[in-house]
């Protein structure tokens, strides 16, 4: 342990003030690239997450102080016992709420949310630490969260790009351009393990969709794949998903 931060690890207006301070801050660097995405949660509700945490986790330590001390009497008087730590956990169940609202299926049956979800999540658990006055594990929590939103992102685009499955969602106007598209693919080296079609919704003019699951060889780039579908005849829309 730091003995510097023995000081604010105490109960003082000085440690409080601090430990909400560093709860804004923190929640705040890790909201700022959801924010900067357009995520459903961004910098606002990162910082309050991470400040309503903290703030979890300072009243426990408030009302077990208390009930020592000032309450002791009336505590043992009516038999009152408190479990500091049952604070922070209900805050870790009551965040899976909150993270299960960022996370929508879309219609070609892509999943989003779940990096702001468990963005939320971590928040919140630094939120706890920092209340707790866990200072070293704040700084270690923080520098590997920042990383793996913000360098790590770039890591994971650069390492899809090299992967040999995908799978493309397209949009064609017509069910007869199915085959072309089919042969398409196949001309282009990749090896099709599924394809799954939507027939689309004719009269609300819902182009058809497709899912196709692919095995690219080793000269294809998933960018290269994507840019010859989409010359495709019948082909209205297409990406990876």
């Amino acid at each position: 342990m730091i003995h510097a931060f023995d000081y604010f690890r105490e109960m003082t207006f000085a440690g409080v003030a601090l430990r909400l301070l560093l709860a804004m801050i923190c929640g705040g660097a890790i909201g700022v690239n959801r924010a900067q995405k357009h995520r459903p949660a961004g910098f606002r509700t990162y910082i309050l997450v991470c400040v309503g945490a903290a703030l979890t986790v300072l009243l426990s330590l408030y009302l077990n102080k208390m009930l020592h001390t000032t309450w002791n009497s009336i505590a043992e008087e009516i038999g009152i016992r408190t479990d500091v730590s049952r604070f922070g956990a209900q805050v870790i169940n009551g965040i899976g709420f909150l993270g299960a609202g960022t996370i929508i299926v879309t219609g070609s049956s892509e999943v989003k949310g779940l990096t702001t979800a468990a963005g939320l999540w971590a928040s919140a658990c630094m939120g706890l630490a920092i209340g707790a006055g866990f200072f070293e594990c704040v700084i270690c929590g923080l520098v590997l969260i920042l990383l793996s939103v913000h360098v790590f992102s770039a890591l994971e685009v650069k390492i899809l790009e090299r992967a040999r499955n995908m799978n493309v969602y397209v949009e064609f106007d017509t069910l007869n351009g199915v085959g072309t598209i089919l042969t398409g693919v196949k001309s282009m080296g990749c090896r099709i393990y599924s394809v799954e079609i939507d027939r689309g919704e004719i009269k609300k003019g819902v182009n058809h969709s497709a899912i196709l699951n692919l095995h690219l060889n080793k000269r294809l780039t998933h960018t290269a794949v994507l840019a010859d579908i989409a010359h495709l005849n019948s082909v209205t829309r297409v990406y990876e998903i």
